[in-house]
This record gives C-alpha cells, sequence and structure tokens, in this order.
C-alpha cells in the first residue's frame, strides 16, 4: 500500500509559477512510476506528466510540454511537479499517482495509488 499525499497548490495570476510535490510513504517508492494528472470542473481527469522509477525517462502532455517539469527524488521519496508560465486553462486539481511499473504510463486505469489532490487556480 502507498500513501499519496500532494501539496503546493494554490491560486497564481497567468505567467506565473508553482510547484507541487508529492510525498509517498512507501519504503520502496523508487521501484515506482509516478505520474501527475489533473481534473478541471466539469471535465474528465487527464493525464499531465510522468516519470519512470528512476527518473531517466519522462513523458509530457502536449498542452503543457516546455512548460512543466516533473521530476523525482528517490532518497526523499518525493515526486514534483514544476509549473511555469501557467495559463487560466491550468486551472483544475492536480492529483499524483503511482504505478509499480516500467515506463511512463499515461494511462489513468494503469495507476494503482492516488492523493487526494491539491487545487491549482490560475487567475487571468
Amino acid at each position: 500500500q502507498v500513501q499519496l499525499v500532494e501539496s503546493g497548490g494554490g491560486l497564481v495570476q497567468a505567467g506565473g509559477s508553482l510547484r507541487l510535490s508529492c510525498a509517498a510513504s512507501s519504503r520502496t517508492f523508487s521501484t515506482y512510476a509516478m505520474g501527475w494528472f489533473r481534473q478541471a470542473p466539469g471535465k474528465e481527469r487527464e493525464f499531465v506528466a510522468a516519470i519512470n522509477w528512476s527518473g531517466g525517462s519522462t513523458d509530457y502532455a502536449d498542452s503543457v510540454k516546455g512548460r512543466f517539469t516533473i521530476s523525482r527524488d528517490n532518497g526523499k521519496s518525493t515526486v514534483s511537479l514544476q509549473m511555469s508560465s501557467l495559463k487560466p486553462e491550468d486551472t483544475a486539481v492536480y492529483y499524483c499517482a503511482a504505478v509499480r511499473r516500467a515506463g511512463t504510463p499515461r494511462s489513468i486505469n494503469v495507476y494503482d495509488y492516488w492523493g487526494q489532490g491539491t487545487q491549482v487556480t490560475v487567475s487571468s
């Protein structure tokens, strides 16, 4: 069982930056691929970014590529999402997720563990 706790959300103006963090409880954190997803009001949850177990491979949704950066610290069992050049359309609840497998999965259905989410609001 893995417990995930996100932090770092908040209100920011368009063009600004935020850094989200996700702390994991598992002692085997380094064996999990990690992902960030988001869900805006009235919309389905969507893939944002993923990182493989070692941090050597990452993947991004086209909508955030070049603006967001995912990283992990296996020694601290954390994964982060640095968000820059934020746009109002980035407003959503952001979730981190974990799955014990190789690669950088994009599918929501693949992930076994989810955090409770953190709200990001970007004002225009």
